[in-house]
């Protein structure tokens, strides 16, 4: 029996961050990142911001988490042609 060898996508990095710079991917623990995703928790940090107020009361942004909420919506806009397999188990391609 051969053993079995799994086939790494990413060029650049270890088993818990991968790079592949020239297609422009990353890996987190061997699951693709999709910045379609990673816009979702920034607007949804964004938003939570803007509801409390807790961001311009801690200092950490002068706008109150609206920079956030709209740079994690230009994300979710990029990405959104690949949103059926933004939240695929796997390595994906």
């Amino acid at each position: 029996m051969e053993p079995t060898t799994q086939r790494i996508p990413w060029t650049v990095g270890n088993r818990w961050i991968g790079l592949d710079l020239e297609r422009r991917r990353m890996w987190v623990a061997g699951q693709r990142l999709h910045h379609g995703v990673t816009g979702i928790a920034l607007a949804g940090a964004g938003l939570a911001g803007l509801a409390a107020r807790r961001l311009t009361a801690h200092g950490l942004t002068p706008r109150g988490g609206l920079e956030w909420t709209l740079i994690g919506t230009a994300l979710v806009a990029h990405d959104w042609h690949d949103r059926s397999i933004w939240f695929q188990r796997g390595a994906g391609d």
